[in-house]
């Protein structure tokens, strides 16, 4: 206001300070030369202050080194962060006062010898209190010298970055359990194969979260016989995962597919009974020898040099199913939370990768046990006739299906032989071969030629409303006859394999599957081969992806095997010839049949 009184701290003092400044520029301090300002103690004493006030009031962190690179000045700044006293610091070197920090000293001496300031990111502990696991800081240094020229030290200044470094940090590592996440999930659980499943589980683990890893499930039923005495619990090595350098230390602690008991207290046991996981650093033998399922796990252990451990629970649909445990050795670094946390879901995911596995592998075993129990023991119960049998599940542990052999014993001396393939895999097709087999069975009986057992077999299931289809070729076999009456419902064409090692498809008239309810079913017969084998088969012998049918069946005929040995070796011998992929099942029967010498489609039947 007009008249008022006058705020000499406000902006009219430093309009007031500017002028004074242009007509008296020495009178004001940190101007003028240096001569000048020595000359005149009380300029000297008004800029020392000033200056002291900016080196002291400042937030950053300064200090000044001689040239041994000893503090011989610390700001208060400086002595708050580092929680001591500035004469702590004085003639004393970093290493010294703060054994906590790393600091590149050889950096500094560069600074000292040719004058370059360089910048520094420093981190560690320092004494003072800090919310920060692990303080950084930026700092700049600058070489100092006297009025001759003379190098006498540095000067430091640095500001704290631990805020700023820490949220950086913290989003690498989220974006780094994203990405280890994400990449488990194309790289665990590609088949429905169990133990394929663990071992991909631990080797993702290693070395990307840790230096050993261990799958451990609970025992199945297959594995009853084996439970463990009361108060303890059995657990089975699916799976070990080791860094290469550990391996002639750790490999025989616990080996792939062992059985492993675990004693009260031990970790493993601990995590499971809880579902939570378990972890501890800096582990000592003797810490080992208590939390280790056996004296001799822990030997290895601590022959390995582990120092740290993580188990997390393995829990999918609410069921514990087993444990993932980790290690880590030597110089690696500690388990932190956010490794448990990471172990902790990536255990989930794998987890339900697991329990599908588990599943295929009961109904697996399911389906075949049941095909196995209800596929005919090939049998010689006639003397003119000599058969062998061979059925091979597919390598895929899911696609077990319905492919069966069959051989009936008749009257007057003949044998009915079966050889079929039920679309599908799995139990459902397991259960549909064994009603296509009863079926065939009964009408074979009823004395039907081989054509109308087709031909009532095709109308009886598909009236029932059974949804499996298959293929199906018979061959009655009548030594006194010297013949064999064959009829095919869509079936691959039988094989004979000569005395001469040659081999060559016999030409049957092929209906339509069974099950589908259209009918059409011829029989054909012919001379049985003299000296020679007859070969019945499935798909699964001779498809390959990629190939023409008509490709595979050429390959056949190249077969050359003896046919004078036994069945079993000839079966043997065609299997390693062809090498079937091994993703269909396979049925084989073959059979030898004693006749007269004789060639030749004799005569056919036809369906009315």
């Amino acid at each position: 206001m007009m008249g008022g009184p006058v705020d000499r701290e406000g902006p009219v003092a430093w309009e007031e300070a500017a002028v004074s400044t242009e007509a008296s520029p020495h009178r004001h301090p940190l101007s003028g030369d240096l001569r000048t300002v020595l000359a005149d103690p009380r300029r000297l004493a008004e800029e020392y202050e000033l200056l002291r006030n900016v080196v002291e009031g400042t937030d950053a962190a300064v200090s000044i080194l001689d040239t041994q690179l000893r503090y011989r000045y610390v700001n208060p700044q400086m002595a708050r962060m580092t929680g001591l006293t500035v004469d702590a610091h004085l003639g004393r070197p970093l290493t010294a006062v703060l054994p906590g920090v790393q600091r590149p000293d050889e950096v500094l001496r560069k600074v000292l010898a040719d004058g370059a300031p360089r910048q520094l990111v420093v981190s560690g502990r320092t004494w003072a209190d800090s919310p920060y696991g692990r303080r950084v800081w930026r700092a700049t240094y600058h070489r100092l010298q006297d009025r001759n020229g003379r190098v006498i030290g540095l000067v430091g200044i640095g500001l704290e970055i631990s805020g700023p470094r820490q949220y950086v940090d913290e989003l690498e590592r989220a974006h780094q359990r994203l990405t280890l996440l994400d990449t488990a999930a194309t790289r665990i659980g590609t088949t429905a194969d169990l133990r394929t499943t663990c071992t991909e589980l631990a080797e993702f683990v290693v070395p990307e979260l840790a230096d050993a890893a261990g799958v451990e499930l609970r025992l199945d039923e297959a594995d009853v016989r084996r439970r463990a005495p009361r108060g303890v619990l059995r657990l089975r090595r699916m799976a070990l995962a080791l860094r290469p350098d550990l391996i002639p230390l750790a490999q025989a602690a616990a080996e792939s597919g062992q059985l492993i008991d675990y004693q009260p207290g031990a970790a493993i046991r601990q995590c499971l009974e809880t579902g939570r996981p378990w972890l501890r650093n800096r582990i000592t033998p003797p810490e080992w020898r208590a939390i280790a399922a056996q004296p001799e796990l822990a030997d290895g252990y601590i022959a390995a040099g582990y120092h740290s451990a993580l188990v997390v629970p393995l829990i999918a649909e609410g069921q514990v199913l087993g444990s993932l445990s980790l290690a880590r050795a030597g110089g690696s670094a500690p388990f932190s939370r956010d490794d448990s946390v990471v172990a902790k879901e990536l255990a989930a995911r794998a987890a339900h990768g697991l329990a599908r596995a588990m599943r295929f592998g009961r109904d697996h075993a399911m389906a075949l046990e049941l095909q196995r129990s209800l596929l005919a023991t090939p049998f010689r119960d006639h003397e003119d006739l000599e058969t062998a049998a061979r059925y091979l599940p597919a390598d895929d542990r899911s696609l077990v299906g319905g492919d069966w052999y069959d051989t009936l014993s008749l009257s007057g001396g003949r044998t009915l032989l079966v050889i079929g393939d039920v679309m599908g895999h799995g139990v459902q097709a397991a259960v549909a071969m064994s009603h296509y087999r009863s079926t065939i069975r009964a009408l074979a009986q009823a004395g039907l030629k081989p054509h109308q057992v087709l031909r009532h077999a095709d109308r009886m299931v598909a009236e029932s409303g059974f949804d499996r289809v298959a293929t199906c070729l018979l061959a009655l076999a009548d030594p006194h006859d010297a013949t064999i009456t064959y009829a095919s419902a869509g079936h691959l064409p039988p094989l004979t394999l000569a005395a001469d090692r040659r081999a060559r498809l016999i030409p049957v008239p092929v209906g339509p599957p069974l099950g589908t309810g259209l009918g059409g079913y011829a029989s054909s017969t012919a001379s049985c081969p003299t000296g020679g084998v007859l070969l019945l088969y499935t798909d699964g012998l001779i498809e390959h992806r990629d190939e023409d049918i008509d490709t595979s069946l050429r390959r056949l005929t190249r077969l050359r095997v003896d046919t004078s040995g036994p069945l079993q070796r000839l079966i043997d011998r065609t299997l390693e010839f062809l090498a079937p992929e091994g993703t269909d099942d396979i049925a084989l029967l073959a059979a030898r049949v004693e006749c007269p010498d004789a060639d030749g489609i004799s005569s056919a039947d036809v369906e009315p």
